[in-house]
């Protein structure tokens, strides 16, 4: 809204003082992480205040579901509600609302935070501990996926130029005379077309086309079957982030400091591909309109930030699913708008790992259980557990169970902890950016 004001002032009143500061992406994303810090540290206090008056809270962490953490019962919980609450206020001050992928991501915050919003009802208010059915999750996510992907594919405005050259060029009236040149510069794109190329890591060109896959269909069979592809893609990316991101969701300040650390990232990613002098530089797609993006995720680091005021241990707050799986879906809608899923396996890989460990304790569990045997790979999963519980621990759960993983004897402190996945994501998403210039 605030954009859209002073675009019209602009227009109108050209002379005003400090009026074009709001045409700038730099400006408009720093204002809205602040806006958001603070809209949610504001709104968490009271939302805290509220929840304890009316007895919400964390209510099932019993012996199945959390056998060695039954003292956090109590604690508040649906705190993404405050999360989400920050990033619309921001971005609907600071945000261009014409754009399309701004309109995407907040669809995307509002469609997955009403799917985990239901999941916490019935969980806190209908004490059913299995929350919202999983295949509903998953719908949900698939519906997300495909509204993301056919807006991609339809949308007029959303385009991109596969290629971007600026070049230097100097003009001068009088080739001899020195002081009259001057130097200037001549962005040469390709044509704004509909693609489905997308950046891939450690490759000399760095991009790929989902529809060079099946060049041999022969035309238009392999571009249907690319955006297809690509679609199917994005539906994979949106439910395996977002799942994951629940996952990591275990202790305090956890998810909110992991996310916010690739949501910078993403800042930096999303602003390389809307500058024309950046993705000539990395050799990347150019995309117009994606720094509307940088906007958003500002407001989205900012919110972050702001309820670890409130999250970081020892939590006043839980976030819940209504947080959990709508962050994990904003960060891969994000990279999805952007031509950048193929890097998330990097930058949000602590998410992958505590998804693989889930997975694998599962399918080693039940491969054990067909012999005769109890067996586990890690002594608990989502993996970051695995660090605060013993052996002993795992014993009067299940006895007779054996560990392949055993880990270290000495646990860790659920603090620490945080700290060192926090730090490990801090490493890849560093590590991510610079696979734009390892070729």
């Amino acid at each position: 809204m605030l954009y859209s004001l002073f675009n019209w002032l602009q227009s109108e009143y050209g002379h005003i003082a400090g009026i074009g500061l709001w045409q700038y992406i730099s400006f408009r994303a720093i204002v809205a992480g602040v806006i958001a810090l603070i809209a949610a540290m504001w709104s968490g206090k009271h939302f805290i205040a509220l929840l304890r008056r009316k007895h919400i809270s964390e209510t099932q962490r019993d012996e199945k579901t959390d056998p060695f953490n039954t003292k956090k019962v109590g604690v508040p919980t649906m705190g993404g509600i405050v999360i989400i609450f920050a990033v619309l206020v921001a971005v609907l001050l600071m945000g261009k609302l014409s754009n399309v992928y701004l309109l995407l991501m907040i669809t995307t915050t509002m469609l997955l935070g009403a799917l985990g919003f239901a999941d916490d009802y019935i969980k806190t208010f209908r004490k059913n501990k299995d929350g919202l059915n999983g295949w509903i999750k998953i719908a949900g996510q698939v519906v997300l996926g495909l509204i993301v992907g056919l807006t991609l594919r339809y949308a007029p405005t959303a385009v991109m130029n596969e290629t971007v050259e600026v070049r230097q060029v100097i003009y001068s009236d009088h080739p001899r005379t020195f002081e009259t040149d001057f130097v200037g510069e001549e962005i040469i794109k390709s044509p704004n077309v509909k693609s489905t190329r997308t950046t891939i890591p450690f490759v000399k060109n760095h991009n790929a086309n989902y529809a060079d896959l099946f060049s041999w269909m022969g035309e238009p069979y392999k571009y249907w079957a690319g955006w297809a592809l690509f679609i199917a893609m994005i539906v994979f990316v949106v439910a395996a982030v977002s799942n994951g991101a629940n996952l990591n969701d275990g202790m305090d300040g956890m998810c909110a400091g992991n996310s916010a650390v690739i949501g910078i990232a993403l800042i930096a990613l999303a602003y390389v591909s809307g500058s024309t002098v950046w993705a000539d530089y990395f050799d990347v797609m150019y995309i117009p309109g994606s720094e509307e993006l940088v906007v958003y995720l500002a407001a989205f680091v900012g919110a972050l930030i702001g309820f670890l005021w409130y999250n970081s241990y020892p939590a006043q707050i839980f976030m819940g699913d209504t947080g959990s799986l709508t962050i994990g879906g904003v960060i891969a809608v994000c990279a999805c708008i952007i031509h950048k899923e193929l890097l998330l396996p990097i930058l949000c890989g602590v998410f992958l790992m505590e998804s693989v460990s889930v997975i694998g304790q599962r399918l080693y569990y039940k491969a054990g259980k067909r012999k005769g045997v109890h067996q586990r790979l890690w002594k608990r999963t989502p993996l970051h557990d695995h660090y605060r519980t013993s052996l002993s621990q795992v014993e009067s759960l299940d006895p007779g169970c054996t560990v392949m993983f055993k880990g270290s004897k000495d646990l860790h402190h659920e603090n620490k902890i945080t700290i060192r996945f926090v730090l490990i994501s801090i490493l890849l998403a560093a590590f991510t950016i610079l696979t734009l210039k390892i070729r």
